[in-house]
């Protein structure tokens, strides 16, 4: 009778110690003690995830759990991206540049719905757009409507395949409505969307991302970009022979994190999560504006960092009532119906 009441007591515990073990974290070949972190993210996320998230997420789990965490990353436009994750690419998480893109990856079943779950509805940083220029601005440019003069070469990233170009459009055509509104009390779509089609007149190049056009400026195509505040500033602390032009009115884009849910298991979850969390942290917080992002969760960070910009009159998406209405309203029915095909 002992024997058989020792057996049954050590059936149940020898199985419950299998799931336990089958639980553990283990690493990408199947061994314990590390795990590989996968992130897709957008071209101008590089710098601040490589050079400061990446280490400091990895010393802090290393300090709390002893387990060594690796990233692999993959950066380019956020449409590419997201088109990249939605035929299979394997990433953990993805960094976008615009919601459509992460709207994109919950209708496609790569993610989940409640992604605005997370800290400040999934954004994880924001910065304003801006024109670069070369040295002494021999052009004259002051804001967006000076792109429209005769004779100036334009460098945009194509919207096709890029999110800073969408938000490029967005904040040229809003800028131009709060402008007009502002001096006459009512916005004029006629004016933004002549504005818009003077100045794609004079763009020379759409490579596939802001950092591929950033990369031509750079080579010297062009008399003027726009793109975003932290590229302008990080060719400013490279001393690369540029200014940067702060237009009156501009937009902010917003940047969304989210889980790839498609491709986690029940042990890499965890991880993934905590890295994922770990993006509205202070630490990370201050890194982003470090490297020249707005911080979303404490506005006293970006105080921090004395390069960026007074925007005289900002704007948002919400400003056309979000995504869900920027895109098909402008960027389809004015950018491409009206403006592209012409």
């Amino acid at each position: 009778m002992m024997k058989l009441a020792s057996k049954a007591f050590l059936l149940p515990l020898a199985l419950s110690m299998v799931f336990i073990v089958g639980c553990l974290p283990s690493g990408p070949d199947g061994g314990a003690g590390s795990r590989t972190i996968t992130v897709y993210g957008f071209s101008i996320m590089k710098e601040a995830l490589e050079k400061e998230i990446y280490p400091a997420f990895k010393a802090r789990w290393k300090k709390e759990y002893g387990e060594d965490i690796e990233f692999v990353s993959s950066f380019a436009g956020s449409e590419t991206v997201t088109n990249q994750i939605v035929q299979g690419a394997p990433a953990d998480i993805a960094i976008l540049s615009i919601e459509r893109d992460a709207d994109r990856l919950v209708e496609k079943k790569a993610s989940p719905a409640n992604w605005r779950d997370s800290p400040n509805k999934g954004i994880v940083n924001k910065t304003p757009f801006i024109i670069l220029v070369r040295a002494g601005n021999p052009k004259g440019i002051k804001d967006f409507a000076d792109l429209a003069k005769p004779g100036i070469k334009v460098i945009h990233p194509d919207p096709v395949s890029s999110g800073g170009a969408q938000w490029s459009i967005l904040s040229i055509y809003g800028s131009e409505l709060k402008k007009s509104e502002a001096e006459s009390g009512t916005a004029d779509p006629v004016r933004a969307t002549r504005t818009l089609q003077a100045i794609w007149k004079n763009v020379i190049s759409s490579p596939g991302s802001a950092r591929e056009a950033r990369t031509q400026f750079e080579l010297g195509q062009g008399d003027a970009l726009i793109t975003y505040e932290l590229e302008g500033l990080l060719m400013k602390q490279a001393n690369a022979p540029m200014e940067v032009v702060v237009p009156k009115s501009t937009i902010f884009s917003e940047h969304p994190a989210l889980i790839v849910d498609r491709n986690l298991d029940a042990g890499k979850r965890p991880v993934v999560e905590a890295f994922l969390k770990y993006l509205w942290s202070d630490d990370a917080q201050q890194a982003f504006v470090k490297f020249h992002f707005r911080s979303v969760t404490n506005e006293t960070y970006n105080d921090a960092n004395k390069e960026f910009a007074k925007i005289e009159q900002p704007f948002a998406a919400d400003y056309f009532g979000g995504w869900s209405k920027a895109y098909p309203d402008i960027i389809e029915k004015i950018f491409r119906d009206q403006v592209q095909r012409k």
